[in-house]
């Protein structure tokens, strides 16, 4: 197939299906401490709303399988989720998906593969570096606007482990793991999953914002840098509207290096 003959290209339908307990590890792979019951207790259980994006990134996996690109070849490049309501604290669902925009940077190709249900949409960005060029320079991507001044917000230290548990709910690439392989790739060590970085960033700014972690409405980011198990995230955004009602802008970094940019995210 040609490069735009994938726009539109139906990936399918899949029945996710989840336990209470799937949700409470999830959580606790997020950071969730012993003492925020309603996130590990399924007593009074909230999911989390970016644990949706465990549930639909099959659809990335399945534009692969198609053809649309090669893993050995592409980055996970940026993330958005849109919220239609609560996640079930224990669910059976059908979740659909199809390769949405291609875009060209000049230097690569971008695809946005999505996913819907009747409780979130996402949209998993894949960048293929080298493979741009193929559409005239006055149609393709422009990068995007310029960040709002943000200031201090909350320091989050990721456990050792953080890694090595977020990939029981669903990643199993081998870079986040092993270490052979994560050097392979060009790492010094085993990476964080760039999903487990947003889950863990959309957790820590609920409060901050005024918010609870569950009230989740829509958040998207771009992966600018790898994280390491053990890193510290530090985390800014911006001054929240009143009422709550639009986007607040957020980054993330480690040290000096900035590993989630062009963030947006919005609260109930």
């Amino acid at each position: 197939m040609e490069i735009m003959d994938w726009v539109g290209y139906e990936l399918g339908t899949r029945v996710v299906r989840y336990r209470e307990e799937d949700a409470i590890l999830y959580a606790l792979s997020v950071g969730a401490r012993a003492e925020e019951l309603s996130l590990v207790f399924e007593r009074d259980l909230k999911v989390l709303p970016t644990f949706a994006l465990t549930l639909g990134l099959w659809v990335a996996d399945a534009a692969s399988a198609a053809g649309a690109f090669a893993p050995a070849e592409a980055l996970h490049g940026a993330q958005s989720l849109t919220m239609h309501g609560s996640l079930p604290r224990a669910g059976v669902f059908e979740v659909t998906g199809h390769v949405g925009s291609i875009r060209d940077t000049g230097r690569s190709e971008i695809l946005d593969i999505v996913c819907e249900s009747d409780f979130f949409s996402a949209t998993y960005s894949i960048i293929l570096p080298g493979k741009g060029g193929f559409s005239p320079p006055e149609t393709r991507a422009k990068a995007g606007a310029g960040e709002v001044e943000m200031g201090g917000m909350a320091s989050v230290r990721l456990s050792a482990e953080q890694a090595v548990l977020y990939r029981l709910t669903g990643d199993r690439h081998l870079i986040h793991v092993d270490p052979a392989a994560a050097r392979a790739a060009g790492f010094a060590r085993p990476i964080l999953h760039g999903l487990c970085t947003l889950g863990v960033v959309v957790k820590a700014l609920a409060e901050p914002l005024g918010a609870q972690p569950w009230e989740l409405e829509h958040v998207e980011a771009r992966f600018a840098s790898p994280v390491y198990p053990g890193d510290t995230l530090r985390i800014v955004a911006g001054e929240p509207s009143r009422g709550g009602a639009e986007d607040v802008a957020y980054s993330a970094s480690v040290d000096e290096s900035r590993v989630l940019a062009g963030g947006r995210v919005r609260y109930r």
